[in-house]
């Protein structure tokens, strides 16, 4: 059988990049002990889209329209550069699914960019909205279902967010932290069934998810005065590594694999402790955990 295979990836940035010293003074705290967690965050810097000057009085309509621009040109990009890595064209595409949860529009986001970019008229799609950070994996879990089913067709997956435009200013410990953490940008995936030119990336075996419906209000984004706002829970570093611990069993059992069989870990960032958890919960060595990226409580097996 063909396995779905990624061909190519494409990431901008944008362009404002902002230390977390920089990051805490332009949203507007002033307390000693939010700052010591923007700066305790093992972040070095972030990418934010902005449109000039920070202005902190956005309303919501002009919050959820920068989010629109921010999300149509970073994700634009993220298309190119991943296209033209795999000297393809937008109209090589059958099949294009798009995630996102940082704004709201209809038509969505995908719809957009088919028309502004030139997909062909014909180009499936689907939009996956309000996964949150667990998005992009079930995301690119359609796009190989997609190339599974129709091994001689090319999908095309799209994360963006454009979090600075929830940005909600509060003191309260779950919106600090998404505050200190969560920046803008995208990434793009082609997949296919065929031979990757080069042989940079592997091939997708199978997937396996965990739900936790009861923890359902830990994570997410909220609606305060009329605006999105990050929340990200205190319990989520505890809740994390047994979550991870339940899908990971699932997926070793079905291809009769021993943890040690695996060589390298691609984990969900989450906040330093969310990291620091997970890594002691899964007993993994820092080699083993050097590599850190989205993809929360969905696991995805990758085989070269």
């Amino acid at each position: 059988m063909n396995s779905p295979r990624i061909i190519a990836i494409g990431t901008p940035n944008p362009v404002l990049r902002l230390t977390q010293e920089q990051s805490f003074h332009a949203v507007g705290y002033q307390s000693e002990r939010i700052r010591k967690m923007f700066l305790n965050s093992d972040i070095d810097y972030r990418h934010f889209y902005l449109e000039g000057d920070l202005n902190r009085e956005e309303s919501s309509d002009q919050l959820n329209q920068r989010y629109l621009r921010g999300a149509m040109k970073t994700g634009c990009r993220a298309i190119v550069n991943c296209l033209a890595t795999a000297e393809r064209k937008v109209w090589d595409v059958d099949f294009l699914a798009v995630c996102t949860c940082t704004g709201y529009v209809c038509p969505d986001l995908g719809s957009r960019l088919i028309a502004h970019m030139g997909f062909t008229d014909n180009v499936q799609r689907a939009s996956i909205v309000g996964l949150g950070c667990a998005g992009a994996v079930p995301t690119l879990q359609r796009a190989a279902d997609f190339v599974r089913a129709h091994p001689q067709r090319m999908a095309l997956m799209l994360a963006v967010e454009i979090c600075s435009a929830c940005y909600y200013v509060d003191n309260t410990l779950e919106t600090v932290v998404g505050n200190a953490i969560c920046a803008d940008g995208a990434a793009a995936f082609l997949l296919g069934a065929g031979q990757s030119p080069a042989l940079r990336y592997p091939k997708i075996a199978d997937f396996e998810t965990f739900l936790a419906p009861e923890q359902i209000e830990e994570v997410g984004l909220l609606h305060r005065d009329g605006k999105l706002r990050i929340a990200l829970g205190a319990s989520i570093h505890k809740l994390a590594g047994p979550m991870i611990e339940k899908a990971l069993q699932r997926l070793l059992q079905r291809h009769r694999l021993s943890r040690p069989a695996i060589r390298f870990w691609v984990v969900h960032p989450g906040g330093r402790k969310v990291m620091d958890d997970v890594q002691r919960h899964l007993g993994l060595t820092e080699f083993d955990f050097h590599a850190l990226c989205c993809g929360t409580m969905e696991i995805c097996r990758l085989r070269p």
